[in-house]
């Protein structure tokens, strides 16, 4: 084998098809298009969804519900996250900096504190929002609360 007899695999390479090139190609007339309809023409674009003139899904399933514009998305952290936190990084203050340096929420996040699991430690914990059972879970530990 040399670089002078090289050539691709049988079958491998097809020949392009060249489209509207005269009676002689072939593909010369309709080129490979049919006679007449939408997609003989320029210009047709088909539109998204649509399935062949069935009725498409969108237009078959009922609109229903509506998106509250006025709703506030909170990230939810609880008190067993923060013990975990406060015990690996020995804090005795956090805030929504603290969360976002350890990846526990993205500095766009409005942060709720919830009260799921036990917390060991007085903290100061700056949020959002919190939950009254954490609310009531950081003060009996003499901890402090603040609403951001």
């Amino acid at each position: 084998m040399e670089l002078n007899n090289l050539k691709p695999a049988t079958g491998s390479v097809k020949r392009e098809k060249r489209i509207g090139r005269g009676q002689g190609s072939g593909h010369g007339g309709t080129s490979t298009r049919g006679h007449k309809g939408a997609q003989s023409r320029s210009g047709y674009s088909r539109k998204r969804g649509f399935e062949g003139g069935q009725m498409p899904m969108q237009r078959v399933v009922p609109k229903f519900g509506f998106k509250n514009v006025n709703r506030v998305e909170y990230k939810a952290i609880n008190l067993e996250t923060l013990q975990t936190l406060a015990e690996s990084k020995s804090l005795s203050a956090i805030d929504v900096q603290t969360l976002v340096d350890a990846g526990l929420a993205s500095k766009n996040d409005r942060v709720k504190i919830l009260g799921n699991g036990s917390l060991t430690l007085k903290l100061e914990v700056k949020a959002h929002a919190f939950s009254q059972s954490a609310k009531e879970a950081i003060e009996k530990l003499e901890g402090t609360t603040e609403i951001l």
